[in-house]
């Protein structure tokens, strides 16, 4: 071979080495990045990311996001107790007395006495159920002979027929308390010695969610004039079928609807996000922005992503925003118990200034990524925290909305504390068997939640869904 040959050869082989070289950085390069990318993810847990606490792994236990506050456990200094009083109305007063003289065994049954003292115990009533007979009886009239017959009281309608309390019961225990309808029948049967069949309590949710119809069209359209509310999501399992429970709250009402989808055309369905007036509080699902007259962001899902940062990646931004939020939160909390609803605007300027420089300090350190190379689509990948970057640089009104008016919340908490019941819920029973059965248990746990809210007794209130005329809540 002669030297030009061998030349070209070795040129052909440095380059095809090269080539080589450059794929296997490439690889390197990218496995490094997925090794990273599942580190990361083995790293994140319910108190850094949003990871539910179920699915914590064993080997960690992962540090709550609460501050110490410094107390010990238990009541407080000052704190205002309960104790048992005794009541001036007993239902039944048992006389104990001294039958012969202790000292001389003298007869004191005939000895006037006089009381010393009372106790006074609480208990459960030892007798069975309570059935009351309606006798129906008739007249015949002095003057013209006509018979004239009484009627019944409105509602009793069978031969043998429950009463609305034990109704009310059946339906507190099976969509309040969660318990099956099987359970339901046994604890009946162990309380009052009496066996309710299934589909007898199965009769009763369904008159109660016909009773309620009138009071759920009312609470949407309550909800929809609302000036904040609180909006999420969770699955939910009907017929083996994943479904979506959507939630629109407040402090005083709650109402929850199931949809096969999640997105917009579940919020078109249910009527009451798509109406909204006032301002939607959510964790920044892209269907809600499309609803309401402004919005808020849930901050507790961004101080877990910061705190993912700070203590994982090290990164000074991240701790720097984590502590601007809680100190905001803070500030805000004092001026409310102050009594203002806002801050003054050079306040706002301030807080927002400082904002904005821990964002232009958080995209400093992180770089953005490499142009995408010729010929291949889409944008380059870039790292999760410039994501969380753009999130609160882009929606920084929606993230600081809780700065400027106080009747905004600082998180989602509400909606999540809502929602949080129906998760119990699927555990228990794993799904709904009808689409009929999740209908009922929407509405009478968005009138229950409701009235609990407003401090109403759950049994007197189910007592009148069951009667037929039921309480409504307050929409003021």
């Amino acid at each position: 071979m002669d030297r030009d040959a061998q030349i070209d050869w070795l040129i052909q082989e440095l380059t095809t080495v090269r080539r080589a070289l450059d794929e296997a950085l490439q690889e390197n390069t990218r496995l490094k990045e997925r090794i990273h990318e599942l580190e990361c993810q083995q790293k994140k847990d319910s108190h850094n990311s949003g990871l539910p606490p179920s699915s914590d792994r064993f080997a960690r236990r992962p540090r709550s996001g609460r501050e110490r506050s410094g107390k010990r456990p238990g009541g407080q200094s000052g704190h205002q107790g309960r104790s048992l009083l005794q009541r001036h109305d007993p239902d039944q007063i048992v006389v104990h007395r001294p039958m012969q003289c202790e000292h001389c065994s003298c007869d004191l049954r005939l000895t006037p006495a006089r009381p010393t003292a009372r106790r006074q115990v609480l208990d459960l009533p030892s007798h069975p159920l309570q059935v009351t007979e309606h006798q129906v009886q008739q007249v015949a009239c002095p003057e013209c002979g006509a018979l004239c017959r009484a009627d019944f009281p409105v509602g009793v309608r069978a031969p043998v027929q429950y009463g609305p309390s034990l109704q009310a019961l059946a339906v507190y225990l099976s969509q309040v308390q969660l318990l099956p309808y099987a359970r339901v029948s046994q604890v009946l049967e162990d309380l009052f010695g009496h066996r309710l069949s299934v589909a007898s309590i199965e009769g009763f949710v369904i008159r109660a969610h016909q009773s309620l119809e009138p009071v759920e069209e009312a609470l949407k359209e309550a909800l929809i004039t609302q000036d904040v509310v609180n909006q999420d999501e969770t699955g939910l399992y009907v017929q083996g079928k994943r479904h979506w429970v959507h939630v629109v709250s407040t402090p005083q009402l709650t109402h929850y609807a199931h949809h096969p989808k999640r997105g917009r055309e579940a919020l078109q369905a249910i009527g009451i996000a798509s109406r909204l007036q006032g301002l939607s509080v959510h964790d920044g699902w892209s269907s809600y922005w499309a609803y309401g007259k402004g919005h808020a962001l849930c901050n507790v899902h961004h101080l877990r992503e910061l705190t993912f940062f700070a203590e994982e990646e090290h990164q000074l931004w991240a701790s720097e925003m984590k502590v601007l939020l809680l100190l905001m939160r803070e500030l805000v909390a004092q001026a409310k118990a102050r009594g203002w609803n806002a801050f003054a605007e050079p306040m706002q300027v301030v807080l927002m200034e400082h904002y904005q420089q821990i964002l232009e300090q958080g995209y400093q350190s992180v770089p953005a990524p490499p142009l995408a190379r010729s010929g291949k689509r889409g944008k380059s990948k870039q790292h999760p925290a410039r994501n969380l970057l753009d999130r609160l640089r882009i929606h920084a009104d929606a993230v600081l909305a809780f700065v400027r008016d106080f009747r905004v919340p600082f998180d989602n908490n509400l909606a999540e504390r809502d929602l949080r019941m129906l998760k119990v819920q699927q555990k228990i029973s794993g799904c709904f068997r009808s689409v009929q059965g999740a209908d009922a248990f929407c509405r009478l746990r968005s009138y229950v939640s409701t009235m609990r809210k407003q401090g109403h007794r759950l049994l007197t209130a189910l007592e009148t869904v069951l009667a037929g005329a039921p309480l409504f809540p307050s929409f003021s």
